[in-house]
């Protein structure tokens, strides 16, 4: 049983040095000013913090990738949730959607972060700082009313 025991620990170690060395790609697409939120949207200081510090990193192509994206399997969960937040809403192509999926976007990042389902609890693991108080879901919430409203007139 021992000698099983020391064989399967060789074999997990041997696998988990493999494993480093199939790696995502973790390079931001370029960004084009022109269709970020920022290039359409009055975004006031308080909110850009805000949605730099909980939102981007996973709903932009600017996004920060902390030590852990340098350890397999870690980086491919990040990599995946990644993928899956751009493909919700990216706001670096935020100026590319119709005025009715950015209405709906803006109604669902409310919605998200009073229901603390924003940032994902996986992520607030490590990223403390980007958990959200109840006056920073406020100031969101406020804005992301105002923004739908002015997009309501506009249409």
């Amino acid at each position: 049983m021992k000698k099983f025991l020391k064989i399967a620990a060789i074999v997990l170690a041997a696998a988990f040095v493999i494993i480093q060395f199939i790696r995502p790609d973790f390079t931001n697409p370029p960004v084009n000013q022109a269709e970020t939120l920022e290039a359409s949207t009055q975004v006031p200081e308080n909110v850009e913090a805000i949605l730099t510090n909980s939102c981007k990193d996973c709903h932009s192509y600017e996004s920060q990738y902390p030590w852990y994206s340098k350890i397999q399997p870690s980086a491919w969960f990040l990599a995946h949730h990644i993928e899956e937040g751009r493909q919700q809403m990216n706001l670096s192509v935020w100026n590319t959607y119709e005025t009715k999926r950015k209405r709906r976007k803006l109604s669902e990042i409310c919605e998200q972060v009073e229901l603390h389902e924003m940032p994902l609890p996986s992520y607030l693991w490590i990223h403390r700082s980007a958990k959200l108080s109840d006056e920073q879901i406020e100031i969101l919430c406020n804005w992301t009313r105002q923004e739908s409203d002015k997009l309501a007139q506009a249409q």
